[in-house]
């Protein structure tokens, strides 16, 4: 395997800032389809010496049969259209055994030409193994009693279960976690005036509305209680959350939902409080969610129809 030689100045610090990291970095060339380089973390990870990664065929061939097909079509697509992309999948280990890992690829382009490939392979393992908690999870959601009756969404219960393991995973992982706590403005005078029944019907619509905010599987929408509705949002920073929050806001205007008694609007909004928190060990999820819970009522005394953001990413 070739190996990158005549370093320039400070490329052995970068060498071993890159070496040092749990991430392994790789560089291909386009034209030989041969690995430049990998680091050497992938021993480690894998059983593979560095110097076994000759070519593409070392990195398709070991792959899981059931995800090869798929994986190596996609990124050659992307590369070819000099698209960045990542791509989850099974990796063979020498002793026979498989690691889940995501490539992150960015296309290096000289002259308008693909002229190398260059990412990173992390181990998400430990990932994939939550993902299958919360199938796991959410296919006993009927017979666990997680279902919130009224709107078919999940309930508090649920949402307790799924904020400790996203918690743990968050703590372990140093990974940002967002939530957002949001409910209906004036829905008192809401069920007051057009009575329970069009209170019920309009929770049912607003859950299905707010539904479509969070579209990642990871992402977890309930029915906190009342009228107050929350997200959990694993991986997910300040920026991204605002979106969510954001397009929480839209969705529900968009809805047109008439109420007629509300001071904000003719039509029905909802307030939230939105932050990020990177838990530590000694923080417990119940701060957090009082902190969002205050930055709801800061909504509500600032006017309602809106969204009011915690500073986000440090501890409570």
């Amino acid at each position: 395997m070739t190996v990158i030689t005549n370093p320039q100045p400070d490329s052995d610090v970068y060498k071993t800032l890159l070496e040092s990291t749990r991430a392994i970095p790789w560089r291909i060339d386009w034209k030989t389809m041969q690995f430049s380089y990998i680091g050497p973390q992938i021993e480690e990870l894998l059983g593979w010496r560095p110097e076994s990664w000759v070519s593409v065929d070392d990195w398709a061939e070991r792959m899981h049969p059931d995800d090869r097909e798929f994986v190596v079509n996609f990124c050659v697509s992307q590369s070819q259209e000099g698209i960045d992309h990542e791509a989850d999948y099974r990796a063979l280990t020498k002793d026979g055994d498989y690691v889940w890992i995501r490539d992150v690829v960015h296309v290096v382009r000289k002259d308008g030409e693909v002229e190398a490939l260059v990412g990173f392979m992390f181990d998400i393992s430990e990932r994939k193994k939550t993902e299958q908690q919360l199938i796991d999870m959410k296919q006993k959601l009927e017979e666990l009693s997680f279902k919130d009756s009224l709107t078919g969404i999940a309930n508090r219960r649920m949402f307790d279960t799924i904020l400790d393991i996203e918690w743990t995973h968050a703590t372990r992982n140093r990974q940002p976690l967002s939530l957002i706590v949001l409910d209906i403005d004036y829905f008192k005078q809401y069920n007051d005036h057009y009575g329970h029944i069009k209170g019920d019907e309009c929770l049912k619509q607003v859950a299905t509305v707010l539904s479509e905010a969070a579209t990642r599987f990871k992402d977890f929408f309930a029915r906190y209680g009342g009228e107050e509705f929350v997200f959990i949002l694993p991986e997910t920073d300040t920026k991204s959350a605002q979106k969510i929050a954001d397009r929480c806001l839209k969705l529900i205007a968009e809805a047109q939902i008439p109420h007629e008694f509300s001071d904000v609007s003719a039509l029905l909004t909802i307030s939230m409080g939105v932050d990020t928190v990177i838990p530590d060990r000694d923080i417990e999820p119940v701060e957090f969610i009082e902190r969002v819970d205050r930055l709801l009522y800061k909504a509500k005394q600032a006017g309602r129809n809106r969204a009011e953001f915690g500073s986000g990413g440090q501890g409570c």
